[in-house]
């Protein structure tokens, strides 16, 4: 584990991670790591469900998810907020090949020492947002524009 990272309890939900030290933007933290599945394998696995909340799925691209549930490192513990610090950044194999793209959490803007670190999960589902799904996929980041949910508005498709 990084010296420049600390898992302990998050005030916005379970575990979260921590800035150890100050940290400045465009700093590179870590590398999402996670078993490398098929979104048919995650499907089979999880169900295909909507409903478990799973978190730990990153998407890595239109083949590949990681699945931090397996094989997970910190970087699964960092929670989503309507105000990051931090995002997710692809990076995409220079060869093309899907398998070997990776996944890295990187400062937005300056992180102070014991500042919680946040990404936004931006998750986007096809089907309806129901009050229901809303409530499994809520936002607890507690920002003054909280959205109150992890979903994503869906884009309105072209006419």
């Amino acid at each position: 584990m990084s010296r420049k990272l600390v898992l302990r309890r998050s005030p916005i939900h379970g575990n979260g991670v921590f800035a150890a030290c100050d940290l400045p933007a465009g700093t590179r933290l870590v590398r999402y790591r996670g078993q490398l599945r098929s979104h048919s394998e995650v499907d089979d696995c999880y169900g295909g469900d909507y409903d478990s909340g799973h978190t730990f799925l990153f998407t890595l691209n239109d083949e590949y998810v990681v699945d931090a549930n397996v094989g997970g490192n910190i970087a699964r513990w960092i929670n989503t907020s309507c105000e990051p610090n931090c995002e997710a950044v692809i990076v995409e194999d220079p060869k093309g090949r899907r398998a070997h793209d990776r996944i890295f959490i990187e400062t937005i803007k300056p992180v102070r020492a014991g500042e919680e670190l946040t990404y936004d999960y931006g998750i986007t589902l096809d089907e309806p947002h129901t009050p229901r799904l809303r409530k499994i996929w809520a936002c607890r980041c507690g920002k003054k524009r909280c959205t109150g949910t992890m979903l994503r508005p869906k884009r309105k498709r072209a006419s």
